[in-house]
């Protein structure tokens, strides 16, 4: 099976969020097409361990988030657990600690990680979008973050990924209203990072990782924890961050970097 292909599932492959890894690409399929992958609370569960095979597989370099159908992304909730799984404030609170919990695990890993999206991604498929470092979409994409026609409330760590994605008057304009809207004007507000045609979307997205995969990982991570931290309000090296920065200098792969570059050849990074 490649990873390029979106035709991966056969009619008897029941698993409705499954991992494959290629390449240096650990590539999360939301497998659920008969739904528009509505989302339940067991696949927020398993994703979120598909998440932690990823950050413990030293084989994955970057992370590509997809569907197995062009229809959706992911929709948004299975409607059907609002009256059961989410009918009660205690079920609703176990809910959200499984949406939070993934969202935080793709924020934070040290991984980059790409949402390959066509069609549909409202709701907890576009928190899911929203929580990754990249957002690449065909023209079919049509987004929105949907609470204000549910009578909820988005959490705080989802909200502050939106507000730190699109600024604050484009975070409100898409939760007060709730609204769908299309890929040029996710891409107009910053929500996306590219359209793409959708001949070229799965061949752009793979492109894309594995330029990451090919550069050194120590920097790669190194750099997104940083921005991480600058997003929370760091101006400054901390202890933690000037030591990291310190390791780069004496690592096997800046030596490898270095003498690459004056050979004029491609460098050959050790560290995964």
């Amino acid at each position: 099976m490649k990873c390029g292909r979106l035709d991966l599932v056969s009619k008897t492959d029941q698993k409705k969020v499954y991992l494959q890894v290629e390449n240096g690409v650990g590539t999360i399929y939301i497998n659920r097409p008969e739904k528009r992958n509505a989302l339940t609370y067991d696949m927020w569960i398993d994703l979120a361990q598909l998440v932690d095979q990823c950050n413990d597989n030293k084989d994955v370099k970057v992370m590509v988030f997809r569907s197995t159908t062009e229809v959706a992304f992911s929709a948004g909730a299975d409607i059907g657990e609002f009256k059961t799984v989410r009918y009660t404030a205690e079920g609703a609170e176990k809910y959200n600690d499984a949406t939070m919990i993934l969202e935080e695990k793709i924020a934070k890993s040290a991984k980059p990680s790409i949402a390959m999206i066509s069609g549909f991604c409202v709701g907890g498929g576009c928190e899911i979008s929203v929580a990754c470092d990249f957002r690449f979409s065909d023209e079919s994409g049509r987004f929105g973050i949907t609470p204000a026609k549910l009578g909820l409330i988005y959490n705080t760590p989802g909200t502050k990924n939106l507000v730190d994605l699109v600024g604050p008057s484009n975070a409100k304009d898409i939760l007060f209203t709730g609204r769908i809207i299309d890929a040029e004007e996710a891409l107009q507000m910053g929500l996306i990072n590219r359209i793409i045609e959708k001949s070229e979307l799965v061949k752009q997205t793979y492109e894309f990782a594995h330029l990451i995969c090919r550069n050194a990982q120590m920097s790669v991570r190194g750099s997104k924890t940083i921005i991480n931290r600058v997003l929370n309000g760091d101006v400054s090296d901390s202890e933690e961050i000037a030591e990291l920065v310190l390791e780069s200098f004496v690592s096997e792969d800046y030596r490898e970097g270095v003498n690459a570059f004056l050979d004029k050849r491609k460098p050959n990074f050790k560290f995964s």
